[in-house]
C-alpha cells in the first residue's frame, strides 16, 4: 500500500465511520462522492464485525481498520493475520507492544493476506492517541519524557519493527518526517477545519497544514460525519489537501 502521496487529493482522505451500526455507516459511504478511504474504529466493528469491512470494500472503498491491537506478540500476530484476511489496506496496532509483537504482527499480516490472495496491508504503530494533552500525559502516566520526544521514540520502533508507518497527531509530523521519509507512512486524526470543535482532540491542526508538513493520509470524522451536508464537507476537505500538495 503505497504511502507516497497521491496525485489525487481524495486519496489522502480517510473519513471514519465512527457509527453504531453498519446500516449507518454504508449510508454514510454511499452518500459521498469521490469517497476513497473510510475507517472502520472499534465502535462500528464491536457492532458489526468482519462482515461491514466486506460491504464497504463491495462499495469500492478501501479500508483502514483501526482496532489498535495491544497484547502478547502471539495474540497481535493472530489479530493481525485475521485482520489481513479481510482485505483491510492498513491496520493498526500499538507501538508500546513492544519490538517483539509488531514484528511478529508484520509477518502474520503479511501470511494472513498471501493466504487470501490479497494484497498485503500497511500496518500502522500507533504512538501516543491525539486525545492526550502533553500535560495529562505526563502527570497520569509518569512519562517524564517530553510527549513529542516519547512520540518519536516510538516511531522508530515501529520502523525498525519493519512496519509502514505509524499513526501520530498532526502535530508531531514534520518532526517524524525529516527522520522517516516516504515510503513511511504519517497517518494523522486530529484533524479540524477552520473554526470547527476540538472535541476529545487534544492535539489537532487542519487539513492542508498536516499534508505541508508530510502527512501520508488524514483521518477526518467529526468535521465531515456531523456536518450539514457531508459530501459538501467531503469536497472542503479534498480541496484543502489539493491546495496543499
Amino acid at each position: 500500500m503505497a504511502a507516497v502521496p497521491s496525485s489525487d487529493p481524495a486519496e489522502q482522505i480517510i473519513l471514519a465511520l465512527d457509527r453504531p451500526d453498519a446500516a449507518s455507516a454504508l449510508a454514510l459511504a454511499r452518500g459521498i462522492p469521490g469517497l476513497r478511504w473510510v475507517k472502520v474504529g472499534l465502535e462500528l466493528f464491536s457492532a458489526a464485525g468482519p462482515p461491514v469491512v466486506a460491504d464497504l470494500r463491495q462499495l469500492g472503498l478501501q479500508v483502514f481498520l483501526d482496532l489498535k491491537f495491544h497484547d502478547i506478540p502471539a495474540t497481535m500476530a493472530g489479530a493481525s493475520r485475521s485482520a489481513a484476511r479481510l482485505g483491510a489496506g492498513l491496520i493498526t496496532l500499538h507501538a508500546c507492544a513492544g519490538r517483539e509483537a509488531l514484528q511478529a504482527a508484520q509477518g502474520a499480516a503479511q501470511e494472513g493476506a498471501a493466504a487470501a490472495g490479497l494484497s498485503p496491508p500497511t500496518l500502522l504503530a500507533v504512538t501516543v492517541l491525539t486525545s492526550w494533552p502533553p500535560d495529562r500525559f505526563a502527570a497520569e502516566l509518569a512519562i517524564e519524557e517530553p510527549l513529542a520526544a516519547y512520540v518519536a521514540r516510538l516511531a522508530a520502533l515501529a520502523a525498525e519493527a519493519g512496519l509502514g508507518g505509524c499513526v501520530c497527531s498532526p502535530q508531531e509530523v514534520a518532526g517524524l518526517r525529516r527522520s522517516h521519509p516516504h515510503p513511511f507512512a504519517l497517518v494523522t486524526p486530529g484533524i479540524r477545519l477552520q473554526g470547527g470543535a476540538s472535541g476529545d482532540q487534544a492535539r489537532v491542526t487542519g487539513p492542508a497544514e498536516a499534508i505541508r508538513a508530510g502527512a501520508s493520509r488524514l483521518v477526518i470524522g467529526r468535521p465531515i460525519s456531523a456536518a450539514a451536508d457531508p459530501a459538501v464537507a467531503f469536497l472542503a476537505c479534498v480541496e484543502a489537501v489539493r491546495q496543499a500538495l
